[in-house]
């Protein structure tokens, strides 16, 4: 995994081998006789597998990150109590401090409050957090995380791997295991991004069918014209979800991942995940204009261009599935209420 400051106002990543997700290595816990036992349609998409096996990756995750928390300590330590002879230790225990933080990101998951949920997210990567910042519903004022108590969380421990996926049943030293019980999931082995949005998602699946009354969520693009009439736009992801809905005479509802209830259509999101394969001004102006700070490119080619490193977001040699996270308010026609379909 690399990262490339651009022009200082964007941001680039390259995610490693993995370009996309790995279906083949979520999990859900089957906790027998529990409420999502009952109610999930276990099979080769919703795959199960045993509280014993979450509950050694969850300790495995816990005790990786508290042995950063530890090692920023004696760091610290170790800084405080040197003195000017070994300033070129000093520097290097800096730069491992630096190295050893990890991230936590507080915020909400649907815009409708009535089924809204809390999300907590821990990551050992920086640009990770930049990632869920952007792409979920940040607070709009500090105090709405006063006394915040998550209703999921995810542990993103992605520089780890299981190595113990042959016992644990698993299908790769990838594992991406939710415990819908214990509100808490676990990430290991991969470093893209959308296993953070897509796990959100997936959850949202489930709760919001289980509401009183059952609420639709919805893989698709929303917006919504003048009148008041809504869109949607159905598709698996990199079908143009995205594109479609970035509509100059229509207010963007959101790009993805949307709920439908009493009240209408909503956003479950704060962001858009656009692909950039043959991104341009001309042919997609609202997502090319999007791009500016804040937004973080993925796994997208640079070339050099009057001195500095530029997207070619016609280069796929990396991969076909370069993206780009950017918060929804980069698109100036955005709508952040809900709207009656």
């Amino acid at each position: 995994m690399t990262h490339v400051p651009l022009h200082s106002i964007q941001f680039t990543v390259d995610t490693g081998k993995f370009t996309g997700r790995s279906p083949g290595d979520k999990w859900i816990v089957k906790n027998i006789g529990s409420e999502s036992d009952a109610n999930i349609d276990w099979g080769k998409v919703n795959q199960p597998t045993s509280p014993e096996v979450f509950d050694e990756l969850y300790e495995k995750a816990v005790n990786y990150f508290n042995t950063k928390v530890s090692m920023c300590c004696t760091y610290l330590s170790a800084y405080l109590a040197s003195s000017s002879q070994y300033i070129h230790l000093f520097i290097s225990l800096c730069i491992l401090f630096i190295q050893d933080k990890c991230y936590v990101f507080d915020g909400f998951c649907g815009a409708n409050p009535k089924s809204q949920r809390k999300i907590r997210f821990v990551h050992e990567q920086a640009w990770q957090q930049h990632f869920v910042t952007n792409m979920f519903i940040r607070a709009s004022h500090p105090e709405d995380l006063d006394d915040f108590e998550p209703d999921f969380t995810v542990i993103n421990a992605c520089a780890q791997v299981d190595e113990d996926w042959k016992k644990h049943g698993l299908n790769s030293e990838v594992a991406v295991v939710f415990n819908v019980e214990k509100k808490c999931a676990v990430i290991f082995g991969t470093w893209y991004g959308g296993e953070n949005k897509k796990g959100i998602f997936s959850l949202m699946n489930y709760w919001l069918p289980m509401e009183s009354p059952p609420q639709f969520p919805m893989h698709c693009s929303a917006n919504v014209g003048k009148d008041g009439d809504s869109a949607l736009f159905f598709g698996l992801s990199g079908t143009g979800k995205t594109t479609l809905s970035a509509d100059p005479h229509r207010a963007l509802i959101g790009d993805d991942e949307h709920g439908w209830d009493e009240d209408g259509v909503f956003n479950f999101e704060g962001g858009c995940y656009a692909k950039t394969i043959n991104l341009s001004e001309k042919t997609e102006p609202d997502i090319y204009r999007a791009i500016h700070k804040d937004a973080m490119l993925e796994n997208v080619a640079l070339k050099e261009e009057g001195g500095e490193l530029v997207p070619d977001y016609f280069d796929t040699s990396k991969t076909e599935n370069g993206r780009v996270s950017y918060p929804i308010h980069h698109i100036d026609n955005y709508v952040s209420a809900i709207y009656l379909a």
